[in-house]
């Protein structure tokens, strides 16, 4: 049986984690962004829309969606990173990052009322967290998947 530490990464594996890089590093830069209240880089990313209104908004965002908006994108980044590194802890950060959009993208899509502009942005506003839900299931399933052949160790 050969040593897997001399096993060759395979070319998807290389593909898909620099894809999640990045994806996840962008999350990670809109929610820096946003938290250091730029909102030059709020009204470039959302143009027609208030920033200081969208500010307000995410501020009224209970602690949990919070905390889970952080978690999500956090994780999201480290699971990426993980990922190129070959590491089993890749599904655990992207574990970690499902809770965190279960509980920043549940509050937004099913309790929050609508952000102020939604309207200026069109269906983006109602697609994007859907999108992101997606590729994060997708990217934590990658890992899981690839845990189990044996890839990650």
């Amino acid at each position: 049986m050969q040593d897997m530490a001399s096993t060759r990464t395979p070319a998807h594996l290389w593909v898909v984690g620099i894809l999640a890089l990045l994806w996840n590093a962008f999350g990670a830069y809109d929610y820096s962004m946003t938290r250091m209240r730029n909102t030059e880089y709020l009204q470039s990313m959302m143009p027609g829309v208030d920033p200081n209104a969208v500010l307000g908004w995410i501020d009224a965002m209970p602690l949990y969606a919070q905390v889970g908006w952080g978690l999500g994108v956090w994780g999201g980044l480290l699971g990426a990173v993980l990922l190129l590194m070959r590491s089993k802890w890749a599904v655990h950060a992207y574990s970690a990052s499902a809770i965190g959009m279960v509980l920043s993208l549940g509050h937004q899509i099913f309790l929050a009322p609508p952000m102020p502009g939604a309207e200026a942005i069109g269906v983006m506003n109602d697609v994007m967290p859907w999108i992101i839900i997606v590729l994060g299931s997708l990217q934590l399933w990658y890992a899981w998947t690839q845990r189990a052949a044996g890839v990650l160790r």
